[in-house]
């Protein structure tokens, strides 16, 4: 008889008492994926990440399981669209970093928020970042090699909610980087349910949900939708606001979690929470009970 193949469903964890300490974290709410920080996510600069440290993390993902469906979420610091030359090159250097630390970790994801243009321009702003990004991931003009040459940590960019400057909001946007960047293979995206929704697109319903993944595959290509963050949202369709609320307690509501859940094409991508909780992490347990109820129990 096949051993039961379970949803990939986890949450953002804590890094707090070191790396590690976030799989058994994750391991305590029966979490099948994980998210984490790899360094402060509100300092530029933090101490170098020691081997053992590294070995330690690698070595419990890899027994948990989780390790191939492990996302980092990179440094709200990062900014890829600012028209601050000096604010640009430290994002760089600051991704570039990060990229290092996932692929000294084993982690094959990345999670992005694309930045903000500070009111330079949409176009401005997508320039320079298909620019920061080859500068990360491919090989830049005039040089030897990539500032990151390992290859294995993919970069996905998150749907964002499209409040003041911010880029990401829109399919269109993402797939101009994608589709520009010299190291587009190592790219991908991750879709933020509450940031989506708060973005205009609507997918609460089936006739909704079709239209919009639709038209995701038609302008990004539905294989590189790599990753959920799984979010209901305080605030409503078009809003264009950023406010995570417990899972079937806000405007997304538990019908667009159920198709998602139940689509075929997303059964191995892993789907992380990213909702408020205490240190118990029995907000966690909550959630996450709440959307194994909609799978078939062979996949809970």
């Amino acid at each position: 008889m096949p051993a039961r193949v379970r949803h990939r469903l986890g949450a953002h964890m804590s890094i707090g008492g070191g790396l590690h300490r976030a799989v058994d974290r994750a391991r305590s709410v029966d979490a099948t994926a994980l998210q984490v920080f790899v360094k402060s996510a509100r300092q530029w600069r933090s101490k170098p990440l020691a081997p053992s440290d590294a070995e330690s993390f690698r070595r419990e993902a890899a027994a948990s399981g989780l390790g191939p469906y492990t996302l980092a979420h990179a440094s709200y610091l990062i900014n890829l669209a600012s028209p601050d030359e000096a604010l640009w090159r430290r994002s760089v250097e600051a991704l570039q970093d990060e990229v290092v630390r996932c692929e000294l970790l084993g982690i094959p994801f990345l999670v992005l928020h694309p930045g903000s243009h500070g009111g330079s321009g949409e176009d401005a702003g997508l320039e320079r970042i298909v620019c920061a990004l080859d500068q990360v991931l491919a090989l830049p003009e005039g040089k030897a090699a990539p500032r990151t040459p390992g290859g294995s940590t993919k970069i996905l960019l998150e749907t964002t909610a499209g409040q003041g400057a911010t880029l990401g909001h829109r399919f269109e946007q993402l797939a101009y980087v994608l589709d520009r960047t010299r190291a587009g293979e190592r790219l991908g995206v991750c879709f933020d349910t509450c940031h989506s929704l708060a973005a205009g697109y609507e997918f609460r319903d089936r006739r909704s949900y079709r239209s919009t993944f639709a038209e995701l595959d038609r302008t990004i290509g539905i294989s590189r939708l790599l990753a959920f963050h799984l979010n209901d949202s305080k605030h409503p369709l078009g809003s264009c606001k950023d406010r995570h609320e417990h899972i079937g307690r806000g405007e997304v509501g538990l019908e667009a979690f159920r198709l998602i859940l139940n689509d075929r094409r997303f059964r191995s991508v892993p789907m992380v929470l990213e909702t408020p909780k205490g240190p118990d992490l029995a907000e966690d347990r909550e959630n996450m009970a709440v959307l194994r109820e909609m799978l078939p129990a062979s996949r809970r």
